[in-house]
């Protein structure tokens, strides 16, 4: 098979690059730089250009290219996450691809007030952060494409996808750890919801194979929760240092939107902001039980076992000391 994947440099875009090549696919993609070897071209998603013919004779595009953070603003995200998604959809249906598999994000739940093993048939609700509500409007590009015809379209939800390479979830945390900057609100006692990048390449691949999986919605998680305390200590843990280091809520909004203020009088990007507090103060977990009946999919790696893995990664890359 021949797939072609935005953000093939990214974090996730590897990974599937990878696990599809090792099954013998024929794997091409786009980014922002060039990786001639690996068949990527230099391009911005969110503007047609040449990039877009490179997608030709596709069977399956995956799309992951996104701005995945709390800090840029409305418009930067519209643009690239949103009319992103058009643009990579029209590659997709000018290449003839057969399937169009965009990831979206559990957040389109929004980041407060959705029930404890929320379900793809609760309503999504947009709640005045950009990334949720982008998030929110691609799917609703990706599906009204699929509705009108022109091409299969199936959505992944991604939870919160941690492991080798991961920015938002790996790299930056324990970048703040060693700096003594990560404090987490709610005394540490929200609820994150892990899945290893390998968990979630095994569900969107599941995904992207299945017939009856197209004009479908899927959450692809750990299928489990645990405190942000638990699976933040892992990383203190890995540095030597005792903690996480824990505050009311209140506290945490309070220190954290003067620290935003004070970035942007700066002109400086920082996800130490409110809405990253709010985020890591949630209280409910996502169910996977879709994607366990329609897709057969089962995550296979723990938090134990993807934390020694990623512990591994890190002290490869020298993020943190050998021990």
């Amino acid at each position: 098979m021949r797939v072609f994947i935005t953000g093939a440099r990214g974090f996730i875009g590897r990974a599937l690059a990878a696990r599809l090549r090792a099954r013998g696919d024929d794997v091409y993609g786009v980014d922002l730089h060039a990786d001639p070897a690996s068949g990527v071209v230099a391009g911005d998603v969110s503007e047609p250009g040449e990039w877009q013919r490179h997608a030709e004779g596709a069977d399956l595009v995956i799309h992951t290219a996104a701005i995945v953070s709390n800090a840029d603003d409305m418009a930067a995200q519209w643009r690239v996450n949103v009319r992103g998604t058009r643009h990579a959809l029209d590659a997709a249906v000018r290449g003839g691809a057969s399937r169009f598999v965009p990831l979206s994000s559990v957040r389109a739940f929004s980041d407060v007030g959705f029930p404890d093993g929320v379900t793809e048939d609760h309503p999504v609700r947009p709640d005045g952060n950009p990334y949720v509500g982008t998030k929110i409007a691609c799917e609703q590009v990706a599906l009204q494409a699929h509705t009108a015809g022109e091409i299969p379209v199936t959505i992944v939800r991604p939870g919160d996808v941690y492991g080798p390479g991961s920015r938002p979830w790996t790299v930056l945390p324990v970048e703040l750890i060693r700096r003594n900057r990560f404090v987490l609100p709610a005394m540490g006692n929200g609820i994150f919801s892990p899945v290893y990048v390998d968990d979630l390449v095994k569900g969107v691949l599941l995904a992207a194979a299945r017939s009856d999986a197209a004009g479908q919605v899927f959450t692809i998680s750990g299928g489990a929760g645990v405190t942000c305390r638990e699976f933040f200590g892992h990383y203190y843990r890995m540095l030597g240092k005792p903690g996480p280091m824990v505050v009311p809520t209140s506290a945490a909004l309070a220190a954290s939107g003067a620290i935003a203020g004070v970035s942007r009088l700066a002109r400086v990007r920082t996800e130490i902001n409110p809405t990253s507090m709010r985020y890591l103060a949630r209280t409910g977990t996502y169910s996977i039980e879709k994607a366990r009946r329609m897709l057969g999919y089962e995550p296979a790696v723990d938090v134990a076992e993807g934390m020694a893995r990623t512990e591994r990664w890190l002290r490869q890359e020298g993020l943190i000391g050998h021990g």
